[in-house]
């Protein structure tokens, strides 16, 4: 038999928390001194311990932990919750660090007012062949993009790499309305091969661009919103007008640190 003090140490709790889990009937003591009414814990009430402690930092309330070991689930289900309740955890984490991410793209976007990009070259981009998939996503937003392209990439090249097609340039990516006022995303790479039936992706031609307004964007996507503001601040600045949806060249991405990747913006020009 333990003390409380010593079954709160070396169940990694604190004795108040028992004293709490006696109150509400999650975990009793094996026995109570009915004169000084000293807890004493047995080893195999580390069990029940483990369980309820695993279930309240997963976010469980008590009131639903009681109702769950008083339901005497076996291991096999409470490792499912468990599970379960942990990818939704982690969902929330990512989410939270997207929304992070996503406020500090915001802050570089005010400290750049006003200052407007030098790097930026007027050319015209050749018509060139690829091979895509496309999905829809909810917004412009960088949250909803992401999520959205990121798969396409990979299936993508899984894909080309079965049918035998070989990539002939680094990945493009480009923009379209959607008809439900979502935003179709289609992420291709350039091939020299024609359209066939027979491939599960589609093979299309991008019309060339007379005249783009292009620019370099070093480092994560997460941070493109801003060059993509000083790109069209200076289109405006200069007199020009854009004309159309941008693509993205991928021109170093996808491997090794993401602040090493290029990206080359190209917006249309009217």
């Amino acid at each position: 038999m333990y003390s409380i003090g010593d079954f709160a140490r070396i169940g990694r709790v604190s004795v108040r928390m028992l004293r709490h889990y006696d109150a509400l009937g999650l975990l009793a003591p094996a026995r109570v001194d009915p004169l000084t009414g000293y807890r004493s814990y047995e080893a195999a009430q580390l069990s029940r311990l483990n369980r309820v402690v695993a279930l309240k930092d997963l976010g469980f309330s008590l009131q639903q932990v009681r109702q769950i070991l008083d339901e005497k689930v076996d291991v096999a289900e409470l490792q499912g919750m468990l599970r379960l309740r942990r990818a939704d955890l982690e969902a929330r984490v990512e989410a939270d660090r997207a929304r992070l991410r996503g406020v500090e793209a915001r802050i570089q976007i005010i400290e750049k007012e006003g200052v407007l990009p030098a790097d930026v070259v007027v050319k015209s981009v050749p018509a060139v062949r690829v091979a895509e998939l496309s999905a829809v996503a909810e917004s412009y937003a960088s949250e909803h993009i992401g999520p959205v392209i990121q798969p396409l990439y990979p299936e993508l090249h899984a894909r080309l790499t079965k049918a035998g097609v070989e990539l002939a340039g680094p990945g493009i990516a480009y923009y379209e309305e959607a008809p439900d006022g979502g935003v179709k995303i289609h992420a291709s790479f350039p091939v020299n091969v024609a359209p066939d039936p027979a491939y599960d992706f589609d093979v299309v031609d991008l019309p060339a661009i007379e005249r783009a307004a292009t620019i370099i964007h070093h480092g994560p996507m997460d941070g493109v919103d801003a060059t993509i503001q000083n790109l069209h601040r200076w289109i405006e600045d200069h007199g020009e007008r854009g004309a159309g949806f941008s693509r993205e060249v991928y021109l170093e991405y996808g491997m090794g640190d993401p602040e090493n990747w290029v990206t080359e913006i190209q917006e249309p020009l009217a």
